[in-house]
């Protein structure tokens, strides 16, 4: 069975070098943190399992409700 990072590194080798490229910045930059990682308050582990959960199925949300969350932020 083949290591699942080398799996990973051949599924960013076949994508357009654009997006190979920005993979690669965000793998490196994950790689050379070494913080803790954030702790997630007790009370919202139910949403985050929610959450992991949709995302596993592929459940995503669309762009049109990603952009109205970003408007909320908006001044």
């Amino acid at each position: 069975m083949a290591n699942i990072v080398d799996e990973a590194l051949e599924a960013v080798r076949k994508l357009a070098p654009e997006r190979r490229d920005e993979l690669a910045d965000f793998i490196l930059h994950l790689a050379a943190d070494d913080s803790d990682p954030e702790p997630i308050d007790p009370a919202h582990l139910p949403a985050v399992f929610e959450a992991l959960q949709q995302a596993k199925s592929g459940q995503f949300a669309t762009p049109e409700r990603i952009e109205s969350a970003f408007r909320r932020f908006e001044a």
